[in-house]
């Protein structure tokens, strides 16, 4: 039976003692031996809290992001191997909001990958295309530029320990969500191009959808052939949403 991964991104919210009960929540909320696996990705700052709240528990954690260098004169940045110094598991890289807003090239994001795997940590490769992208039909040219620069950087082999997160921009917060045969078939598509390279890779790929899911359309969209998980936002940030589409789906 394949793993399905409902792993929820705080943005920039929240507080110490927020973290703290959410996580804690959580991971009380969900059945370890179940199918589904959960995970959180709160800000760097409460990266201790969520540690002390789930330590014991299957509930996983990462960051947000991560720098691509190992160490030096990068102040405010943070490296792989001091997320993992903070028992991290996982790390978010190439976030729309980190693409759009801070800049974060396909060159770069695939930099922060590569880094991640070297210190042991999961990637969460995080790909889509903007509204104005997909009303251009670009979607697929998006997608395969951004897989690309990953490719060149690791190979194929680099996605055996990794995880993708298609976030359509245009349904990010926004309440809109690609129908389930909408999203289906860009995971779809995604799937396909990595099995021209290795089908056994591709096949095990974990490949989430995030895109304002929530409780009442989480089932109907995991149940989709090539759509193992979601990537959550605003539905994270209660423990009862969130464990609502956990529960959807378990």
């Amino acid at each position: 039976m394949r793993k399905i991964l409902v792993a929820g991104n705080w943005k920039m919210n929240g507080s110490n003692a927020m973290a703290k009960e959410l996580a804690s929540a959580v991971a009380n909320g969900f059945n370890s031996s179940s199918s589904v696996e959960m995970a959180v990705f709160p800000p760097f700052p409460y990266l201790n809290a969520v540690a002390e709240a789930s330590a014991g528990t299957a509930l996983q954690f990462g960051a947000q992001d991560v720098n691509e260098n190992q160490a030096g004169a990068h102040t405010g940045e943070t490296s792989a191997a001091m997320l993992v110094d903070l028992q991290c598991q996982m790390v978010l890289v190439g976030h729309s909001e980190r693409r759009a807003n801070y800049g974060d090239s396909d060159a770069r994001v695939a930099d922060k990958f590569a880094a991640a795997l070297s210190a042991g940590l999961l990637p969460v490769l995080c790909i889509g295309e903007s509204l104005e992208e997909r009303e251009g039909g670009e979607t697929e040219a998006v997608i395969s530029r951004q897989l690309d620069a990953v490719l060149a950087k690791t190979g194929i082999d680099g996605f055996a320990k990794a995880v993708l997160a298609y976030e359509p921009v245009w349904a990010i917060g926004t309440g809109k969500t690609a129908s389930p045969e909408q999203a289906q078939e860009i995971h779809a598509f995604i799937r396909d191009k990595l099995s021209a390279l290795d089908g056994i890779i591709a096949g095990q790929l974990r490949i989430l959808y995030g895109g304002s899911v929530k409780g009442s359309n989480a089932a109907e969209l995991f149940a989709q052939t090539d759509i193992d998980g979601g990537l959550i936002g605003g539905a994270s940030l209660t423990a009862e949403d969130f464990l609502a589409i956990y529960n959807a789906v378990a």
